[in-house]
């Protein structure tokens, strides 16, 4: 972030978030929850929201409350791709000017929507951290909004909306969100934290920034390749980390072979399209033991090749067989007694059926002459 003072910055609060909340709900529809019954966990789908990610939660509010103060400025943002949709959608539906930066390896499938929107698109440097600072260049020359895609009040705050809605479809004991600014975690984490829900982060081996920083390592490493691209940030934010330093409970390292299957697995078994990003929470969420935990599914903007190539790729194990709830066990099914006729409505007592006349009709002893 710009300012480096702790002076400087405001901090968000739960507040902020039930603030977004009011403002999104007239813009954005509440997402679906589903029960994935193979993983045993209930799944948040944002890949379902507008845009295809949660992103647009914080992206829109952000431009809102710059309506609010009377903020006119253009905004620019770097993003691997999620926030520049989002940006992209909020500025064509406000009619702000919109400016996004994005690294040349961001899928296509992201760039074509952000220029879908009528987003300005600049593709410079191969991480997200080339294309920040190329970001913040350009705004220091041109007198633009510089719009974190995570390290940000109004930002974090649109993001913990997802928080809000999670709480109010399931009361779930565990929420698992992927991390890579932490923009989303620091958001749920507000919405949330309250309530005694606890609140796991997902990283992926090798792209683990936060998880470091938080444990007091700051060398900053640059990440390695990997499916996630959303959370391939090599430098976590400062809002953001200090907010998962008071609110986080625990972070999850998962391997890169466990996402590329939990992303086909989602596909085959849930039927639901997501990508590496999307799917890292769920792929963490099986060395989490809760009664309802629910994994958010943060976006689901793959390229059409990259997922084929993992469908004739990859080949998930067989899930295991579910374990059978004690009031769920089969038993002899109990002979149902016998109604007896007091016990019937008074409309309902047994009639003699009428006599058939035709079968009971006498014949005539002899036909007349």
């Amino acid at each position: 972030m710009a300012n480096d003072s702790a002076s400087d910055v405001r901090m968000p609060t739960a507040s902020d978030v039930l603030a977004a909340h009011a403002r999104l709900r007239r813009y954005l529809d509440v997402t679906p929850t589903h029960h994935a019954e193979r993983f045993g966990c209930w799944l948040k789908l944002e890949n379902l929201q507008r845009t295809g990610s949660y992103k647009v939660r914080g992206a829109m509010n952000a431009l809102l409350a710059m309506r609010e103060r009377g903020d006119a400025r253009p905004v620019i943002a770097a993003s691997a791709g999620n926030h520049a949709q989002g940006l992209a959608w909020a500025g064509y539906r406000l009619r702000m000017p919109v400016i996004t930066v994005m690294p040349r390896c961001a899928p296509e499938t992201k760039i074509a929507g952000v220029a879908h929107w009528g987003a300005t698109v600049r593709l410079h440097g191969e991480t997200y951290d080339e294309a920040k600072a190329f970001a913040s260049e350009l705004a220091a020359h041109n007198g633009y909004r510089l719009l974190s895609a995570f390290d940000d009040p109004d930002v974090i705050a649109g993001q913990g909306t997802v928080g809000l809605e999670i709480a109010s479809a399931l009361s779930p004991d565990v929420v698992l969100v992927p991390i890579g600014g932490g923009g989303l975690a620091s958001g749920v984490a507000l919405a949330l934290k309250s309530q005694g829900v606890r609140i796991i982060g997902a990283q992926v081996e090798g792209v683990d920034s936060m998880a470091r920083a938080l444990q007091g390592d700051d060398t900053l490493r640059d990440p390695v390749a990997t499916l996630a691209d959303g959370v391939r940030v090599k430098e976590p934010g400062y809002i953001t980390r200090a907010v998962l330093k008071e609110l986080l409970d625990d972070v999850v390292i998962v391997r890169e072979a466990e996402l590329r299957e939990t992303l086909v697995r989602l596909a085959l078994e849930e039927h639901l399209i997501a990508e590496g990003a999307g799917a890292l929470a769920l792929a963490a969420g099986k060395r989490i033991a809760a009664k309802r935990k629910c994994a958010v599914v943060s976006g689901g903007n793959v390229d059409a090749g990259v997922l084929a190539k993992l469908l004739s790729e990859v080949r998930p194990r067989a899930p295991r067989k579910p374990r059978q709830r004690a009031q769920e066990r089969l038993s002899p099914p109990a002979s149902k007694p016998a109604l007896a006729a007091s016990a019937l409505p008074a409309g309902l007592l047994s009639v003699p059926p009428a006599p058939n006349r035709r079968a009971t009709a006498k014949l005539p002893e002899a036909l007349p002459a």
